[in-house]
């Protein structure tokens, strides 16, 4: 993907709120059929906003991806200013920042809610939006074409699996672990916010 590396980009779509509804889904009574219908909603998701932004970006000249001042590397500065402002604000109210009281939900979420989920955390996410918007620019001024997209797409799905995969693997280890994990989770989340922008900060400016 011209420079971009992809697993990190994949871990950033899904840190956050939304592998802590991975986490949360795995502790469900239909652990597996609730978790599922949220990878597919994950999946159809990505593919649809990487394709939108790759799109749109293609409508436009964005320049050489090796030129400073190209449109296209302007739009990604402007990515980092918009993650840099959003660290400094989770270190602002990192003692207030609480997760989103959706997630107390999901407990009880059946698979087409956990579907509506997977597409909705993608689509309406501020960072996910920001890394979608960067991969489609990066496709369209490097001229690619959708395919490359493609392993994009699957690490973030296989990141979404991972508790999924980690409940098939080991079941009782993972019963265990996976509520400890998800209050860790929902205790440092302003922690996980800035660890997420200051990676996606670096594969952008590298």
């Amino acid at each position: 993907m011209d420079g971009l590396n992809v697993l990190p980009l994949a871990v950033t779509m899904m840190a956050g709120p939304q592998i802590m509804s991975a986490i949360i889904f795995v502790t469900t009574p239909r652990a597996v059929r609730v978790s599922l219908a949220f990878l597919g909603g994950v999946a159809v998701a990505t593919t649809v906003g990487t394709a939108i932004t790759w799109s749109l970006a293609s409508l436009f000249d964005l320049g050489d991806p090796g030129d400073s001042g190209s449109s296209g590397k302007i739009i990604q500065y402007v990515l980092v200013g918009f993650l840099v402002a959003a660290a400094i604000k989770n270190w602002v109210r990192r003692e207030t920042i609480q997760p989103p009281k959706w997630l107390g939900t999901l407990m009880a979420a059946d698979p087409g809610k956990a579907l509506k989920v997977g597409l909705l955390i993608i689509l309406l996410m501020p960072s996910d939006i920001v890394v979608m918007l960067t991969v489609g620019t990066n496709l369209a001024q490097a001229d690619a074409n959708f395919a490359e997209a493609l392993p994009f797409i699957a690490a973030t799905v296989l990141i979404a699996a991972l508790p999924l995969l980690f409940l098939l693997l080991f079941h009782h280890r993972a019963i265990a672990a996976m509520p400890r994990v998800r209050d860790w989770m929902n205790t440092h989340s302003w922690l996980i916010n800035i660890i997420v922008c200051g990676i996606f900060i670096l594969l952008i400016l590298a």
